[in-house]
């Protein structure tokens, strides 16, 4: 199927009513790869966020098992993605996701931060990254996805239109994002986390490339050193390179689903209510 088949499908669907078939075209189709990566440093943000990381911090999750943790939120965020929140195995997603949060006491605007930031980071990787940029349909169908899903996770004063959404979450950004120690430790976990999945000669290289990608106000919150101007113009001029690259290749005839990858936690598959912390003796 020739790759701009899959834009024209995508062109000929309702962004509001057609808006998971959309989501699951643009991320597991046209956009895996960057998808992937945009959700990462999606989840990396949130953590410039002194009330998201002092809960997180608090939890000890991040120290003991950064790795669960990572393919625990990769798992909930991929089944909803991939299989749609009507789905038989998404709601069973959206109902574990809102038993983990309600454990918690968790402010009402951290929570829309957290959800703007799967809207806008997609969005904004694709558009720098992408092979393409984002369509207008699959922007405004991201927005009716995850407003449905932060609407079935019970979250308040949802904006009520993609530009009022992102006007909040870069306001919020302007307005949290400060240093605090429970941000330095858990970036740095989650960096470690990225570090170690290369070998460890490379470490101090990887830590400069994640660097590289985070802007000034991320580096400040999380007390991360300032990367050199060269790694900052060749590590998002080698992904620019990689989407000329892609520009070229053979269209995906599959889609990519990252329920049905490895997942290092879970070597022997997963069941949804398994996710999570272990339960407190």
């Amino acid at each position: 199927m020739p790759r701009m088949t899959i834009l024209d499908e995508i062109r000929r669907l309702d962004p509001v009513a057609d808006h998971q078939r959309i989501v699951f075209l643009s991320a597991c189709r046209e956009f895996p790869f960057d998808t992937t990566r945009a959700l990462e440093f999606a989840l990396f943000r949130t953590y410039c966020v002194p009330s998201i990381s002092a809960l997180l911090d608090h939890t000890g999750e991040f120290r003991a098992r950064p790795q669960k943790r990572y393919d625990d939120t990769d798992i909930l965020i991929s089944e909803l993605m991939e299989r749609g929140y009507d789905s038989e195995r998404g709601t069973r997603a959206l109902r574990k996701m809102n038993q983990l949060h309600g454990r918690f006491a968790i402010a009402n605007d951290d929570f829309l931060y957290v959800l703007s930031t799967f809207i806008y980071e997609p969005i904004r990787w694709v558009d720098r990254f992408g092979w393409r940029p984002m369509c207008e349909h699959e922007r405004l169908a991201y927005y009716y996805f995850w407003r449905e899903v932060g609407r079935r996770m019970n979250i308040k004063d949802i904006p009520g239109n993609i530009e009022a959404f992102e006007h909040f979450n870069q306001d919020y950004e302007r307005r949290h994002f400060r240093f605090s120690e429970t941000n330095q430790r858990v970036g740095a976990a989650t960096r470690e986390l990225f570090v170690g999945w290369f070998p460890r000669v490379l470490a101090p290289l990887t830590r400069s490339t994640i660097h590289a990608m985070l802007d000034d106000p991320l580096l400040d919150a999380f007390g991360f050193p300032r990367p050199s101007r060269f790694l900052r113009w060749l590590v998002p001029g080698s992904l620019r390179l990689r989407s000329r690259v892609v520009r070229f290749l053979p269209p995906r005839r599959l889609p990519r689903l990252r329920t049905e990858t490895h997942h290092p936690s879970y070597p022997d598959g997963y069941t949804i209510e398994a996710l999570g912390p272990p339960k407190s003796p």
